[in-house]
């Protein structure tokens, strides 16, 4: 009787232990706001979801030791809505520019709460990313034609920003000179389709999307404006302090996404185009080698800048909501922890500004490219690898070999001699020097000061094929 009894009271003792450690097993939830189209945040969101790395990296000793994860992604177009969930408390991380961000701090104060920039995830200290294009056919060629026009923008973007710097560096009064209307860009593109608007200011990927899609031309870069600019990932502050493990996690996922895309942009690139419907080419624009923004996950003082410019721009536009101390605001306590979990040396990071490399030889002369101011990219279809060439005469060249044997050609890119940006040849312009060398140029002005000074002729695309035999 006694044992059936201890049996019993044994029995029971771990029924009721396996209750309790069930009842106190926690549900974690890891809600995460995407912009899949905002391809420059790819290793922040799409790339993580789709490649399922963020399970590999969650904690699963000591106190999550018997957590359970509720892993929930949201998809949205614009910063605005994406902050709005967060600071609803039904988003804990989020992905989002310099503008939006500061945004998002104030929308959370205004709750009694706050939230946090944990790290970029791509970006360009000179500015490039940000864009103005026109119609194909307008007669407008530069900012300076622009005076009295009408302008769109997605209001409070980063592009409203650098749209408000490029006027202001003409000396124009953005309320009388220029007409600017809010506008999103699924709606600008059928706008300067249709010539009701006479240019269009926007962010990634809409500045070289739209060009490529053959209805507009990019007649500004940020890089102009030599302003930085970026996006990063934020969270709330409470979900950081409560999970501060989660959060690296988050970014140790992020850091493998930037490794693998790095590794292999072309078929990244694919994935990215399956899921978001921008075209593989465009994605590379930015993300393949020599791009137009780098993926530099560290907290460079001049992205810190680009984040005080931001709050700057904001009480400019008669926002007196906006008080934020960047530096309190940026916590990069997170991205530091994760670097080091992940054997990487955060510090040599942080000096280093190049681009991501490009490695490789001249596909028609099978030399190593040393120098890249003239690098000459071909992608042809059915080729899982894009072609580099260190000239655009060994490109031409090859191109018309390519033609000739009935290939057919996805894209050709070239590298803007003076900003240092990746370009769609087709809407590049080429200026020649005295001995016939080729450099391509976003701008026809670039171009036209390159052929004065060195002795040479300015080209379109087609007559600069032209003049390679």
């Amino acid at each position: 009787m006694r044992l059936n009894h201890l049996a019993k009271s044994l029995i029971l003792s771990s029924s009721l232990l396996t209750i309790f450690s069930s009842a106190h097993a926690e549900n974690i939830r890891i809600a995460i706001g995407t912009q899949d189209t905002t391809i420059n945040c790819a290793t922040g969101g799409l790339l993580i979801r789709e490649l399922n790395l963020l399970p590999k990296y969650l904690p699963k000793t000591g106190k999550y030791k018997d957590a359970k994860y509720d892993i929930v992604w949201k998809n949205f177009t614009s910063g605005a809505p994406l902050t709005s969930e967060m600071v609803a408390g039904r988003l804990d991380i989020g992905a989002m520019a310099d503008f939006p961000a500061v945004n998002n701090n104030v929308a959370f104060k205004k709750t009694g709460k706050e939230s946090i920039f944990l790290s970029v995830l791509s970006g360009s200290t000179t500015g490039s990313g940000n864009g103005i294009v026109v119609p194909l056919d307008s007669d407008v060629n530069s900012i300076q034609d622009l005076k009295g026009k009408t302008i769109s923008v997605p209001f409070a973007s980063t592009s409203h920003g650098l749209l408000l710097r490029a006027i202001a560096a003409q000396g124009w009064d953005p309320k009388k000179d220029v007409k600017i209307i809010a506008q999103a860009p699924e709606v600008a593109g059928p706008a300067l389709k249709s010539n009701k608007i006479d240019a269009h200011a926007d962010f990634v990927p809409f500045a070289e999307l739209f060009p490529y899609q053959g209805f507009a031309r990019k007649i500004y870069d940020g890089a102009q404006a030599k302003t930085p600019t970026f996006h990063g990932s934020l969270a709330s502050k409470a979900y950081a302090q409560q999970y501060p493990e989660i959060i690296q996690a988050y970014l140790r996922a992020t850091i493998e996404a930037d490794q693998l895309i790095r590794k292999e942009p072309e078929k990244y690139s694919e994935l990215i185009a399956a899921k978001t419907g921008i075209p593989a080419e465009v994605v590379y624009l930015f993300h393949g080698p020599l791009g137009v923004q780098s993926r530099d996950l560290t907290w460079k003082p001049e992205y810190k800048q680009a984040t005080q410019t931001a709050v700057d721009t904001l009480k400019y536009l008669g926002r007196d909501d906006v008080d934020i101390n960047v530096n309190q605001f940026i916590d990069d306590q997170y991205i530091k922890k994760a670097f080091q979990s992940a054997g990487l040396n955060y510090a040599q990071q942080l000096k280093n500004y190049a681009q991501s490399p490009l490695v490789a030889k001249d596909a028609l002369t099978q030399k190593p490219i040393q120098s890249f101011d003239r690098v000459t990219q071909i992608w042809v279809k059915g080729e899982a690898k894009v072609r580099s060439y260190a000239t655009p005469e060994t490109a031409f060249a090859d191109l018309n070999k390519l033609r000739q044997s009935g290939k057919n050609i996805r894209v050709v890119y070239n590298q803007d001699r003076n900003l240092k940006i990746k370009l769609l040849a087709n809407l590049a312009w080429y200026a020649t020097d005295k001995n016939g060398q080729i450099s391509a140029f976003l701008l026809r002005g670039d171009a036209n000061n390159w052929a004065k000074t060195h002795g040479g002729k300015v080209y379109d695309f087609n007559n600069a094929q032209k003049l390679v035999k």
